[in-house]
């Protein structure tokens, strides 16, 4: 029989509630994860206005604000696919690895 990696498998080995923190949800990272998500498309959608229309600023304000509400958007789909893997019990993933406990 050849041997099979499940790495991204649902295992029975750890307790089921393997994302939670010391008995409660991380609530802290999942507010961060939210803020940024709101405040990086409000970031976009002011820059594209400002863009267009060439209100409160120039161009370059438009493009500086597009450019930084991006950045704030980029590192939401990596904690919501943490959360996501940690909820599912994929093995290797867990919430209670996460920057809450440093």
């Amino acid at each position: 029989m050849a041997y099979v990696d499940h790495t991204f498998s649902i295992t029975d080995d750890g307790p089921m509630d393997s994302y939670v923190i010391g008995n409660r949800p991380p609530i802290k990272e999942i507010a961060l994860t939210g803020a940024f998500l709101v405040l990086g498309s409000l970031g976009v959608i002011v820059g594209i206005i400002m863009i267009h229309n060439r209100v409160g600023g120039d161009k370059a304000h438009g493009i500086a604000f597009t450019v930084l509400g991006s950045l704030l958007i980029l590192p939401v789909p990596y904690y919501a696919r943490n959360a996501y893997y940690a909820y599912k019990d994929y093995k290797g993933f867990s919430l209670a690895n996460s920057s809450a406990n440093d």
